[in-house]
């Protein structure tokens, strides 16, 4: 009998990371983030994990149009549609009436494509009642519901399908309070666990909040290190994190805590900028980009910085990106690699290698990269 895999794909999914709205949850932001010229990315990352499933015994249990027949058609799958979308763009109603269409179905996982507000509207529905795998497109992705990748994902849901040994284990669902992030302020709220097979090379681990001990002192020692070695007309741009706020702070600047700040001289030209916004300063440019890691899960791009576009990265190039981490960050990692989860599986294993990563005052330390 062949494998029974529920598609859920939340297309507004990821929207407003670009265009710096620090989210996508409601319709008004939606459309919004689409006036402003975001780009949906949750297609295009469930194509890349549906991919890898392709001439696997499974059926795709799905919704219509672009919540995941469209795409499950056009790769060729046995595709059976459960009903359709009641909203243009599509809600978490939606989402929330697919998941349950799919339990009722039987099917034997439900594959979805979202942040954590779709995870949020799926542990709602679903709660612990069967599997489920989260394809991370979302600009916010605390839960532990999600692979480190799309092409993990594909991975992980191919292991399942050819009957391999794997674990499955409770995680959490969180979301942030989106309006107090868009002000800065960060709020996470647990909101349930589901059931997600859990392999520990493919599934991404909850944001880890940190503490606060002695990282004060070790992010200062950071900031007035990197200070040091700024080069006048550079242009720097600063990502989201405390670690590069703290460079802000060392340098007297106003920080856009959870965006993307252009500094060049000692002075911010422009603030919490999207990604056309940086493709058009940055053009005939000497450049450099200042990022972080997201504590506990290791991302470096793709993680709240999604205005940091492959095509900049691309013309920047990776020797010109900074990475700036406590050791206390990278030692909770336990030995997982840093994660590139652009959307671009190519752009992603180009810069697998090792990484240097700013840990202290004139202090540095090798890092690997790697694909998961």
């Amino acid at each position: 009998m062949s494998f029974r895999l529920g598609l859920i794909i939340n297309p507004m999914a990821g929207l407003g990371g670009s265009v710096a709205l620090k989210g996508s949850d409601g319709a008004d932001v939606a459309r919004q983030a689409l006036v402003l010229g975001a780009v949906p990315r949750a297609i295009e990352r469930t194509r890349i994990a549906l991919e890898v499933l392709q001439g696997l015994d499974l059926q795709v249990l799905t919704w219509a149009g672009d919540m995941g027949a469209d795409l499950a058609l056009e790769l060729g799958f046995e595709t059976r549609v459960l009903g359709a979308a009641d909203n243009c763009p599509t809600t978490a109603d939606d989402t929330c009436r697919a998941a349950k269409a799919m339990l009722e179905a039987g099917v034997d996982l439900v594959l979805f494509a979202g942040g954590d507000g779709t995870a949020r509207n799926i542990c709602e529905t679903l709660g612990e009642q069967i599997p489920v795998l989260g394809i991370p497109a979302g600009v916010k992705i605390h839960s532990g519901v999600y692979a480190l990748t799309p092409l993990a994902a594909g991975q992980l849901v191919a292991m399942l399908v050819a009957g391999e040994l794997v674990s499955i284990a409770e995680q959490e669902v969180r979301d942030l309070d989106e309006v107090a992030f868009r002000a800065g302020q960060v709020r996470a709220r647990f909101y349930g666990e589901m059931l997600v097979p859990s392999e520990h090379r493919y599934l991404q681990h909850v944001k880890n909040a940190g503490n606060r001990e002695d990282e004060v002192l070790v992010l200062d020692e950071i900031a007035a290190g990197f200070v040091e070695q700024m080069e006048p007309d550079i242009l720097y741009l600063m990502g989201s994190g405390s670690t590069v706020a703290a460079i802000m702070a060392e340098l007297g600047l106003e920080n856009t805590l959870l965006g993307v700040d252009v500094v060049e001289n000692g002075e911010v030209i422009a603030a919490d900028c999207t990604a056309q916004q940086l493709l058009a300063l940055t053009a005939e440019r000497d450049v450099r980009i200042v990022i972080t890691l997201i504590g506990g899960q290791g991302h470096i791009i793709g993680r709240g910085n999604q205005q940091l576009s492959v095509e900049l990265l691309q013309r920047i190039g990776r020797h010109n990106v900074h990475v700036v981490a406590t050791r206390t960050k990278l030692n909770a990692l336990n030995g997982r690699p840093l994660v590139v989860d652009s959307g671009d599986p190519v752009f992603d294993a180009s810069w697998s290698g090792l990484i240097r990563v700013h840990t202290g005052y004139r202090d540095a330390v090798l890092y690997t990269v790697a694909a998961p």
